[in-house]
């Protein structure tokens, strides 16, 4: 991956191709912000090269950068490079390698704990974090504080990918990184140098016209679209040498039953374990 993207007309077009597989699809208008976004794509093949001074810095000022809930900034993150702290990580994650490889993993969590603290300490109250919305407005926080980060590292030629598996264990997450209480690791995200011996492709999602509604939502269930995605779908999977299987195959069995879940249907207890009420 790198830093620089091509700005022309003719590379825009191929990006949103691979994005959608679409050929309807132009560029109105191009800059490299857009590319950079439309270029993007999951690595889980590192480079052993750390990163440079400060880079953890940058990226956690653009993570400031995103839109936070009436300024409240209910999210924190935790940055771990510790060999040994990242493999227990990598453990309670489904033992996944790259999780190891990766020279940074940031665990980014909602956070309530600071804004109670401060009530305490201003002898107020803050019953509203007791309530599922509080909740909500730290997850939704984290995520886009996060997709900033991810944004901004590749704009300058690093990769990264998303880890919902820290999700499986929480209270043993929570336990490794001493979460205090009404905090949760909402999910982790894996940063480095994109091992070029690696390379993934951009990964096409689905046509616009099945998730994009005008004015209203519309609830017919665009088979014929949804069969052609399966198609797109299967192509990428022999392009990268992955097993082939319809999206629809993936998706309904990624959902189809509490096994599939990989523990994560237990959220609300674990939740109301971490301290979170959720009225």
């Amino acid at each position: 991956m790198s830093a620089t993207l091509p700005l022309d007309r003719e590379s825009a077009a191929a990006l949103l191709h691979q994005r959608n597989r679409d050929g309807a699809l132009s560029p109105v208008q191009w800059n490299e912000t857009l590319a950079t976004i439309l270029n993007h794509r999951s690595v889980r093949g590192f480079l052993p090269d750390a990163l440079p001074e400060g880079t953890l810095e940058l990226l956690i000022a653009a993570a400031q950068s995103a839109s936070t809930s009436s300024n409240l900034q209910v999210w924190s993150v935790v940055a771990v490079r510790d060999p040994e702290r990242k493999s227990r990580i990598a453990d309670l994650a489904g033992k996944q390698q790259f999780i190891r490889d990766a020279p940074l993993m940031l665990i980014w969590l909602a956070d309530l704990n600071r804004i109670e603290q401060i009530a305490a300490d201003r002898q107020t109250t803050s019953d509203a974090t007791k309530y599922t919305e509080a909740f909500i407005l730290g997850v939704v926080d984290a995520t886009l504080a996060a997709q900033t980060a991810f944004v901004a590292a590749e704009s300058i030629g690093l990769g990264a990918v998303y880890v919902g598996a820290m999700r499986n264990l929480p209270e043993q997450v929570a336990a490794e990184l001493k979460l205090p209480a009404n905090v949760f690791a909402v999910f982790g995200m894996a940063v480095g140098y994109p091992d070029p011996a690696k390379d993934t492709g951009i990964k096409p999602r689905l046509p616009q016209d099945i998730v994009l509604h005008h004015e209203q939502y519309d609830s017919t269930l665009k088979r014929e679209a949804i069969e052609r995605y399966n198609g797109v779908a299967r192509d990428f999977m022999r392009e990268q040498g992955m097993k082939e299987q319809d999206w629809t195959s993936q998706a309904t069995g990624r959902l189809k039953d509490v096994p599939a879940m990989h523990g994560r249907d237990r959220i609300k207890e674990a939740l109301a374990n971490l301290g979170f009420e959720l009225r």
